[in-house]
């Protein structure tokens, strides 16, 4: 990847960014997990299979998103440990095979955002809020320009019904979001 050297930040309640419906960058793009394990350690994961419509209005009031993760798509680097987190102990993916988040609001909040929404799972909903860095837009060799920005967030097992058997007794109640997201911008 080759950029120019040129990058603007965060400085005000708009972002500098064309109006239009962005794209993700798939390689540039992840979304991630934390949970404690026995109380002591981290389990970390993502997902590999994740779509988003993002659009960017003249003003935050007009911009939107929709990001939908397939369940299915749980990666933890371990295999055998995968396909029990999809079983219907834990994950169920046959019950709930997506999480599906769209924005309600955006707020800038410092010389930051936070992303207001409502996070589905099977089905139930909460509300889930979503702390926002904007990185900057950079242009590309290509001539395309991106955006990155990563978020942060927390949802509680208990409240999304996901897994209080044997092993889910195991893993904490707090599971940590962190998004690393990178967008290009409409041509």
């Amino acid at each position: 990847m080759t950029t120019t050297a040129t990058t603007t930040t965060a400085t005000s309640p708009t972002l500098p960014l064309t109006a239009g419906s962005w794209s993700l960058d798939d390689a540039h793009t992840r979304i991630a997990f934390m949970i404690r394990r026995l109380g002591f350690s981290k389990a970390r994961g993502h997902f590999t299979d994740v779509s988003a419509e993002i659009e960017v209005g003249s003003t935050l009031d007009e911009s939107a998103v929709t990001v939908h993760v397939a369940m299915d798509s749980i990666d933890t680097g371990n295999d055998d440990r995968d396909n029990h987190l999809r079983s219907a102990e834990l994950l169920d993916v046959a019950r709930r095979p997506s999480m599906d988040y769209r924005s309600t609001a955006i707020r800038p909040v410092g010389g930051a955002w936070a992303l207001d929404g409502e996070l589905t799972m099977g089905e139930i909903t909460r509300p889930l809020t979503l702390h926002v860095e904007f990185g900057g837009v950079a242009e590309f060799f290509d001539g395309t320009r991106h955006a990155s920005f990563e978020a942060t967030g927390e949802i509680s097992r208990k409240e999304f019904g996901l897994g209080f058997g044997p092993l889910g007794a195991m893993l904490g109640d707090t599971v940590k979001l962190e998004l690393d997201v990178e967008l290009v911008e409409p041509s």
